[in-house]
């Protein structure tokens, strides 16, 4: 069996990968940091499964690192934990290139200096291309990151590619675009909008506080993109891959939907837009190009804009109905 380290396995990103890979017969390891409050909601189904295994990390220290590696002895490494919420890598500047820029540095020469080969996969993100140098973002699109989360990935990106040509390792980077499910964390705008619309259906609010609603974004359904990394990790030879669906839609298009399925066509009134909420350097639009991804890795998304939209509001108004008539 092959065995595999998830590190942000608690993440909407990691608990879905730990998913797909117990399916494929693997051993995992997901790495947790150690603190006084567990948050291990997307994972408390994996926790009594003989194949899954937390061990204790953190990506801001080098031996924590070591010691992980060598208790799961893994073939392959999955690094998906990172400071992840873009507006609050404008406060947490300093701690977000920590975790999400240098902590890719220290797993590669933990790795490197491990007694065996490992595979190593770096969750890059869409946001490094930032201000848009062209209509669709490929591999070969220029970055310009507007946010010191896009900074910091950039560099993890980069390094991980430099660390394979340099030191012969097999690294891959996913250049992920947006990608969403029913495990993402609230304080994220799409999980906002669907637990909002529950609230509203439920009679709990009367309205969402938001920030732009004309940012456009290429959104997929995280399940489906996890499918992607693995690919990637089969491949003979290590490459980069955008990860997309193709298709651009509007914040206003995710209300739109959300709202028509509790039966809300104009829920103009339902929504408070707050400059709190403003990035103070927006990006407003990002389409990605998955060509080679599709030829090479034969990966294509399989759930729609819609679907995704209705999977995520429909989750969070039975959470509600669940927690209600448990009062």
């Amino acid at each position: 069996m092959k065995k595999a380290l998830i590190t942000g396995i608690t993440g909407m990103d990691g608990s879905h990968l730990a998913d797909f890979l117990l399916k494929k017969d693997y051993i995992v390891y997901g790495m947790e940091r150690r603190s006084s409050s567990k948050q291990r909601v997307n994972i408390n189904h994996l926790l009594t499964n003989q194949n899954f295994h937390l061990v204790m990390g953190d990506l801001t220290d080098q031996s924590s690192l070591m010691k992980c590696i060598k208790q799961a002895d893994p073939d392959e490494i999955y690094n998906l934990a990172s400071q992840s919420f873009v507006g609050e890598s404008w406060n947490t500047a300093i701690q977000t290139s920590d975790v999400t820029g240098l902590g890719v540095l220290r797993m590669l020469e933990a790795i490197k200096e491990y007694e065996n080969p490992i595979k190593f996969y770096q969750a890059s993100s869409s946001e490094m291309f930032g201000k848009i140098q062209s209509l669709r973002q490929n591999e070969d699109t220029p970055f310009y990151p507007r946010s010191p989360y896009g900074v910091s990935k950039q560099y993890g990106h980069w390094i991980t590619k430099n660390y394979r040509e340099s030191y012969d390792m097999f690294n891959c980077s996913g250049i992920l675009f947006n990608h969403e499910s029913e495990r993402r964390g609230i304080e994220f705008v799409t999980r906002k909008i669907s637990n909002g619309i529950a609230q509203i259906y439920h009679g709990m609010s009367d309205h969402i506080t938001l920030g732009n609603l004309d940012s456009k974004r290429d959104w997929g359904y995280a399940p489906d993109y996890v499918e992607a990394m693995w690919l990637m990790m089969q491949q003979d030879e290590p490459d980069d891959f955008v990860i997309s669906t193709g298709e651009t839609h509007s914040i206003k298009e995710f209300l739109d939907i959300g709202f028509k399925l509790i039966g809300e066509t104009d829920w103009l009134y339902h929504v408070k837009q707050d400059p709190r909420f403003m990035r103070p350097a927006e990006v407003d639009i990002l389409t990605g190009d998955s060509t080679k991804a599709r030829k090479t890795l034969g990966w294509k998304p399989k759930t729609t804009f819609e679907e995704l939209v209705n999977i995520m509001v429909q989750n969070d108004i039975e959470l509600i109905e669940g927690k209600l008539r448990r009062t």
